[in-house]
């Protein structure tokens, strides 16, 4: 509902400024395309969660299966023997009293015959337990084969992403400390470039400094072709006063293209890069003083991993 009331406070701006239907179209698809790469990426965190507790989930109730059916078919054996033993005392003494009365000799016969009925049914048990716990060890062995594969897949992504963010940092060292930043957490690279490094005060052009910050980050980006960029821009809560444009949502825009348009130029596949302008609703500090506004005024570039093999796996 929340980002439902700022397109609709959008779209009233946008209308009684006049902008051209075109301008609206374009931030409407901006704003739809961002919505969806922002669910696409919340679903698939889900979607890797909730497959990893099944795995495991799944993985602890076939190891108690495999441990019940471990004792069970111990107790059987044992039961096994025990029944063979006596088949062969009665066998035993079968042959001793062959001299007997033929009553007893046939009361002797018909327990010997029940002791092989119970000792045949008891190997039939024992044959399908073996077979059932055969059958669990293949499940259990697969499905810890799943896991281990899903959780190197995991860790490959990570070690990926820590080796992309040690070779930003290491382009990108003369800049840090100067309005730059770069953090690796929850599995995605946050590159966080202040406005005074970027922008002079309402406007979008790039200046020499900031523009070749982007160039170096570009040349590392540029040679991995999959991860997944987005570019936000966001702004203090200062209106704009500026008669090019409507207000600091289409600051916030205009500025994303503009980075946008150079890690283009400089060999960034454009199927990697989404822009998208936040406004000055994503504070990383109080709009209430000086150092806390220019703290937000900044780009934020996120490099995210490819999940495509992650998602196949759990389909497969």
């Amino acid at each position: 509902m929340y980002k439902k009331a700022i397109l609709f406070v959008l779209i009233i701006g946008i209308t009684s400024s006049c902008v051209s239907k075109k301008v609206y179209q374009e931030l409407e698809s901006k704003y739809n395309h961002l919505r969806k790469s922002n669910t696409e990426l919340l679903t698939e965190k889900e979607i890797l969660g909730a497959a990893k507790n099944k795995l495991s989930a799944d993985l602890d109730q076939l190891n108690k299966e495999y441990e019940a059916l471990t004792v069970s078919k111990k107790n059987i054996s044992n039961e096994f023997e025990t029944l063979k033993a006596k088949h062969q005392s009665l066998d035993e003494s079968y042959k001793a009293l062959a001299t007997q009365s033929s009553k007893e000799l046939s009361d002797q016969s018909k327990k010997n015959q029940e002791l092989l009925a119970k000792l045949n049914e008891k190997e039939k048990l024992l044959a399908a337990e073996s077979f059932r716990l055969e059958n669990l060890q293949n499940e259990l062995n697969k499905r810890t084969e799943q896991i281990d594969e899903l959780q190197n897949l995991i860790k490959s992504k990570e070690n990926q992403m820590q080796l992309l963010k040690n070779a930003i940092s290491k382009a990108l060292h003369n800049f840090e400390g100067n309005g730059l930043t770069v953090v690796h957490k929850n599995g995605k690279i946050y590159v966080s470039m202040e406005n005074k490094l970027l922008f002079d005060s309402g406007s979008w052009a790039v200046g020499t400094e900031g523009k070749k910050a982007v160039e170096q980050l570009a040349e590392v980006l540029s040679q991995n072709s999959d991860i997944n960029v987005l570019i936000e821009g966001h702004t203090d809560n200062v209106p704009y006063t500026g008669s090019t444009l409507i207000d600091n949502w289409d600051l916030s825009v205009k500025r994303a293209t503009a980075i946008v348009r150079i890690l283009q130029n400089k060999g960034v596949n454009p199927t990697q890069i989404t822009a998208a302008g936040r406004s000055e609703f994503v504070m990383v500090e109080s709009n209430k003083s000086t150092e806390g506004r220019a703290k937000n005024r900044r780009i934020e570039i996120i490099l995210a991993p490819n999940l495509d093999e992650i998602s196949k796996l759990l389909k497969d």
